[in-house]
């Protein structure tokens, strides 16, 4: 084949890209999807944004109290919202640690102490001068990466305040 014919099969390969791409282009410009101005359905722990300003919402100041609704909190209650846990954690005494450390008289204790050999973060480890008490546990439980940053727990959190009270109450009876 002359080098004439080979010049046409790559300008025309050439041309077809060309034209793929501007029409890729083009076609992004006139059907643009309009972010939306709140989630339609928001994932808990995650971070809200406006779309309007493009910008993060206000960071929360950080959990409501927990003190007031302790006195009514239902451990029963408690013990059914912590059944999502028990995929790292287990609750019953002398039961072995999983991904995460056995919870089993974790009220009172120490933050990042040893609990039957589980190896803590160092994030973790640093806060091993702190108690678990149940101001402590609201904040851990709203969400646990902002309260010990670079912890090895990804679970996101409890957004509703009744359902952190009454986990802590079901904690509170593992004596």
């Amino acid at each position: 084949m002359p080098s004439f014919e080979w010049n046409k099969i790559i300008a025309s390969v050439l041309t077809a890209m060309i034209i793929a791409m501007v029409a890729g282009i083009l076609a992004g410009k006139l059907v643009a999807p309009r972010e939306l101005e709140k989630p339609v359905y928001m994932v808990a722990g995650a971070e809200v944004q406006t779309a309007a300003a493009g910008k993060e919402a206000a960071p929360a100041a950080g959990p409501e109290p927990i003190e007031p609704l302790l006195a009514k909190a239902d451990p029963k209650k408690g013990e059914q919202i912590a059944k999502v846990c028990t995929q790292c954690h287990t609750f019953n005494k002398g039961e072995p640690n999983k991904i995460g450390p056995n919870l089993f008289g974790i009220v009172g204790d120490t933050m990042g102490h040893d609990r039957a050999g589980y190896q803590f973060s160092g994030a973790m480890e640093a806060h091993n001068a702190d108690k678990w008490d149940p101001e402590a546990l609201n904040k851990w439980l709203y969400k646990p990466q902002g309260f010990v940053k670079g912890t090895k727990m990804t679970f996101a959190g409890l957004p509703k305040t009744e359902d952190r009270a009454d986990v802590i109450a079901y904690l509170e009876t593992l004596k």
